[in-house]
């Protein structure tokens, strides 16, 4: 388990300082993996940082397909975030594009088979390193919090 905002300058790779990585490995299979991602009964019970709840209004899980769903924070206060799906590869990638709100970036989520356990990477692209650094402080710790609630919710389907 791992999280970083790579700030390096690297002349064969720009987008060093516009990402945010995750890494985790789970005991399941990746296809179970992939399945908590596709199917929205199991999606909508993990998604999201500790204590978020969300409503799904719109799961066309597929390339060009549609994803609008309302988050809702510890808080009470709901967001509604829209999203595209830009490319999928069962069982081994989802790539979405989070439009809105607050900013923009890419989401690619890569599952690699790995004996009987599955890694996922979870990597995010900013538009500018500027908004990487800005986000940075809530989106690391975010990240490992939806990967903890996934992990729990891989846990109990076993």
């Amino acid at each position: 388990m791992s999280s970083d905002c790579n700030n390096e300058t690297d002349q064969t790779h720009t987008s060093l300082d516009r990402e945010v990585v995750n890494r985790r490995d789970f005991p399941v299979p990746r296809e179970a993996v992939f399945e908590a991602f596709s199917d929205l009964d199991q999606l909508v019970g993990w998604w999201g940082p500790k204590g978020f709840k969300n409503t799904f209004l719109t799961f066309d899980f597929r390339p060009g397909g549609m994803w609008r769903y309302e988050m809702c924070d510890p808080d009470g206060e709901t967001t509604v975030h829209k999203s595209l799906f830009v490319d999928i590869r069962k069982p081994d990638r989802i790539v979405i594009r989070h439009l809105e709100p607050f900013h923009e970036f890419h989401l690619t989520v890569t599952l690699t088979s790995n004996e009987e356990k599955t890694e996922l990477q979870w990597h995010m692209l900013f538009e500018t390193a500027a908004e990487c650094e800005r986000v940075k402080p809530f989106v690391a710790v975010a990240n490992e919090e939806n990967l903890d609630r996934l992990e729990a919710h891989l846990a109990n389907r076993l």
